[in-house]
């Protein structure tokens, strides 16, 4: 498929982007993510990989409109953990018996 990324055309593959993709580790995911295989890559990583340039010089929508038309699922932002989740003072202090107190 032809798509064009900061004004330069691509012929891009599905079983390309795959290969490009594979042996890479994933970066921490901070925003827009696309899946490729079982893992979640931020979609600025892998438009540079699969276009070899520089971050800066293309738009994470280019990139997830490429991803979208080749078949891959993208996805708008991190998944936060649960506001629920205590933290490690709060955790001990239950552990304990007592009621931890959020201003410390």
């Amino acid at each position: 498929m032809r798509c064009v990324i900061a004004r330069y055309p691509f012929e891009l593959t599905k079983s390309g982007v795959l290969a490009s993709m594979k042996g890479v580790t994933p970066e921490l995911v901070t925003g827009e993510s696309v899946t490729i295989g079982r893992r979640r890559y931020p979609v600025k990583q892998v438009g540079q990989v699969i276009t070899r340039q520089d971050r800066r010089d293309f738009t994470s929508g280019e990139v997830v409109r490429a991803m979208t038309r080749l078949g891959f699922t993208c996805h708008d932002h991190a998944e936060t953990a649960p506001s629920a989740v205590p933290t490690p003072l709060q955790r001990a202090s239950a552990l304990l018996g007592g009621i931890a107190s959020p201003e410390v």
